[in-house]
């Protein structure tokens, strides 16, 4: 069992981390790295997202944002709650902001983050017992569920469940707000997925 003091050496190597810039797998990152994540020795519970969006950058605080919000709508928690990193740790797939494409979209999150860290950062927290895996590239590290589109993923969430991986994994879509039409299309997923969901959450963060 990893102690507090390895864990806080771990995410200050993180914090520190300049690969995308001086090493990076393609085009360098094109800004300043501003690593975010949360990692905790009591935490049960961990949020693995996609990526900072430009409002996480500039703050440093994880789903500091819309999305943020309905994501707490979901779990059934408020901000006091999803920032106790005793309680909720913070794992996203790319740790600082990947940029912006010629639309204005956020880019992939960097490669170079998982390569470096994902293997090591959950090795070091033994812990936990489930993990919110939020959008493909998530699913794709924690499932290994390679060319499954989301809404499959998210559809299988019960055989998921129930398969016996440890920690458990809860796929879900991503809560920003363009996913709105994905809802809307899909009202299974606030009936079936949400209800278990705020009960893991309730029980975790007690």
């Amino acid at each position: 069992m990893p102690t507090d003091g390895e864990l806080e050496q771990l995410v200050a190597r993180i914090r520190a981390c300049r690969i995308c810039v001086e090493a990076p797998a393609g085009p360098p990152l094109p800004h300043e790295p501003r690593p975010v994540v949360r990692l905790s020795s009591s935490a049960r519970l961990a949020v693995c997202g996609q990526a900072p969006g430009t409002r996480v950058h500039a703050t440093g605080i994880p789903f500091n944002d819309p999305s943020g919000e309905r994501l707490r709508d979901w779990m059934g928690i408020g901000r006091d709650v999803f920032y106790d990193i005793s309680r909720v740790a913070v794992v996203p797939m790319g740790f600082c902001f990947p940029g912006q494409d010629s639309r204005g979209a956020d880019l992939p999150p960097r490669a170079e983050c998982r390569a470096a860290w994902h293997d090591r950062v959950f090795a070091a927290m033994p812990q936990l017992e489930l993990v919110l895996a939020i959008g493909q590239y998530a699913q794709a590290y924690h499932l290994g569920c390679g060319r499954a589109s989301l809404t499959e993923t998210v559809r299988n969430w019960r055989a998921i469940w129930d398969s016996g991986r440890r920690p458990r994994v809860l796929p879900l879509p991503h809560p920003s707000w363009r996913n709105t039409g994905w809802l809307k299309r899909h009202p299974w997923f606030a009936a079936e997925v949400l209800p278990v969901l705020k009960a893991e959450v309730v029980r975790l963060t007690a």
